[in-house]
């Protein structure tokens, strides 16, 4: 890569938002090596928001699937438009064959990325996945690629840097949904779009948030989608504390504003759990069917609350026995996990 002298660089980002969050470190590295290059980042519309919060790109084009780039003649027309941008390289942190083929139809002269899904020949630089790349977690994969490539390491913290309009945009969103910024506020997250085995029970979530109203006259926010709203209107019947469901009510943009003024997250293994940790939000993570090894949030601002039984991580989208990775967490070792939190800040 380095011998390219690359000025304008594409990167094909990942599709969701967990996924997203996981490759700024490796963006960070290719802006490291690149100071001076343009690098724009074709991404899905649900994630763009992630990286209007990342200082090392310059530029959002958005890949509109489902959309006007539908089918054959929607990819033939993304192409065209890429064409038009005339990128020297095109880094591809996605891992499908599609992201391969929309860049050579594109014309671009270097295609960089993993050679899975057949994808290979595609490429120009191909890298090879092997089975111990994909047993790291999540950042170090992304990383591992473009050190491959030739890129330079900026570290594997991952953060989002929100500015004055994203704290002028949380200041309009607590007034309109009647919050106190003098309270501590308490964010939650008991959905998972992945699938219900990576769901906590709504009903503990209820009870902690209980807890921590009793203890530190918390505040509960729930956030999500709208496919979450029925976990969290389980989670607000059942508290008995007034509980702020805003799942399926703020765009993600929203979301990661009014996330930032929150002083702890709790949250099942989710996209969102992701956002809270690279906003600096301390985060209590629950595991159940998923590996923390290579999905937790990284960095030292949060708690992994997980119980080790024979069968996770299984990687199920539902369970096809007993629940017990998640039955067996209780709510003494949330709540006692969220304390220990609140004790550090």
């Amino acid at each position: 890569m380095n011998a390219l002298q690359a000025d304008n660089i594409l990167i094909r980002g990942t599709n969701w938002i967990g996924d997203a969050v996981m490759t700024l470190p490796a963006v960070a590295a290719i802006r490291n090596t690149f100071p001076g290059a343009r690098i724009t980042i074709l991404v899905k519309p649900w994630v763009a928001d992630i990286f209007r919060l990342c200082p090392d790109v310059d530029d959002i084009m958005i890949y509109e699937r489902p959309g006007v780039h539908n089918g054959p003649a929607g990819l033939l027309r993304l192409a065209g438009e890429l064409r038009k941008r005339a990128f020297d390289a095109a880094i591809l942190l996605q891992n499908a064959i599609e992201a391969a083929i929309i860049v050579f139809l594109a014309g671009i002269p270097m295609r960089a990325g993993y050679n899975s899904d057949g994808r290979g020949l595609l490429l120009t630089h191909s890298v090879v996945r092997t089975k111990a790349i994909r047993q790291v977690h999540q950042v170090d994969y992304y990383l591992e690629m473009v050190k491959t490539l030739g890129c330079r390491p900026a570290g594997r913290d991952v953060h989002l840097h929100p500015g004055r309009p994203e704290n002028l945009l949380a200041e309009t969103l607590l007034r309109r949904f009647g919050l106190e910024d003098s309270r501590l506020l308490v964010g939650m997250a008991p959905g998972a779009a992945y699938g219900p085995a990576k769901k906590w029970f709504p009903e503990r979530y209820s009870s902690v948030a209980d807890r921590l109203g009793d203890g530190f006259s918390a505040q509960t926010l729930l956030f999500g989608s709208s496919e979450d709203h029925d976990t969290a209107a389980t989670v607000q019947a059942r508290a008995k504390y007034p509980i702020v469901d805003l799942t399926g009510k703020t765009s993600l943009k929203e979301a990661m504003a009014l996330m930032s003024r929150c002083r702890m997250f709790i949250s099942n293994d989710s996209g969102l759990m992701h956002v809270a940790a690279a906003l600096g939000v301390p985060t209590v993570a629950i595991f159940g069917s998923t590996n923390s090894a290579t999905t937790s949030p990284p960095g030292r601002n949060n708690i992994i609350v997980h119980k080790d039984v024979a069968c996770s991580p299984c990687l199920k989208t539902h369970c096809p026995t007993d629940f017990r990775c998640m039955d067996l967490i209780g709510v003494d070792d949330v709540y006692d996990a969220a304390v220990r939190m609140l004790g550090d800040l």
